[in-house]
């Protein structure tokens, strides 16, 4: 989070609930069955500066957008390494990562460090299998650890979309306030957009309404 100001660690909202113990098939990590298809060369970003050049810039709220070195780990550029080290143990994250043909990422954030804040996580894969398994893993898992209830495709949303309210008190203390949190997978993409507002239903247009434009930036 923002060093010396009081925000919400959306990164624990879509993150770090997920890697510690995702679903097994191999130890504790869930791997994707089938051989990666390697992304064509000149239709999907072949580098985390390029997917990053794909993620929206600005957010319906008005929120300023934060720059992504005041933030501790910085957002921006992610690799498997990055992601990897946000756990407590580094090296199996990043076997979970792989398991899911991983490749890189793009974090932003949008705020003024207390109070609302939006967040865009968007994540490429080797396939739409990896990138499917791991959008319904970090969804499923946030909705255990809130104790809330996952809506699979909810109308709102475009297909593939799964998305998560938060409105219980306990929920509401850990992330700042209302929350509302959505993962879907677009092909080779994981996108994930959590947004918390001073009311429930400000989050939920929020995510809404980013989440449409951010799969609108991505290829198919």
């Amino acid at each position: 989070m923002i060093p010396g100001r009081s925000s919400p660690n959306l990164r624990t909202a879509v993150l770090l609930v997920v890697l510690p113990c995702l679903p097994a098939t191999v130890g504790c990590s869930r791997y994707v069955d089938g051989v990666p298809a390697a992304a064509e060369t000149g239709t999907f970003p072949e580098s985390s500066a390029d997917l990053g050049a794909l993620v929206v810039g600005e957010v319906p709220s008005g929120l300023p957008r934060l720059p992504d070195q005041e933030l501790e780990p910085p957002a921006g550029a992610k690799a498997v390494d990055d992601i990897a080290d946000y756990s407590d143990d580094p090296a199996r994250e990043r076997d979970v990562l792989e398991g899911y043909g991983y490749r890189h990422g793009w974090e932003r954030f949008w705020g003024t460090g207390s109070g609302p804040m939006t967040g865009v996580f968007v994540d490429q894969f080797e396939s739409r299998a990896g990138a499917g398994a791991y959008a319904e893993d970090l969804a499923r898992n946030d909705a255990e650890h809130y104790d809330g209830v996952l809506h699979e495709n909810p109308a709102e949303l475009p297909g593939g979309c799964r998305m998560l309210t938060v409105d219980d008190a306990d929920g509401q203390e850990a992330l700042g306030g209302p929350a509302a949190l959505a993962w879907c997978g677009h092909g080779r993409f994981s996108v994930a957009v959590t947004s918390v507002a001073d009311s429930l239903g400000a989050a939920e247009e929020e995510v809404r309404a980013v989440v449409e434009a951010q799969l609108d930036r991505l290829p198919p």
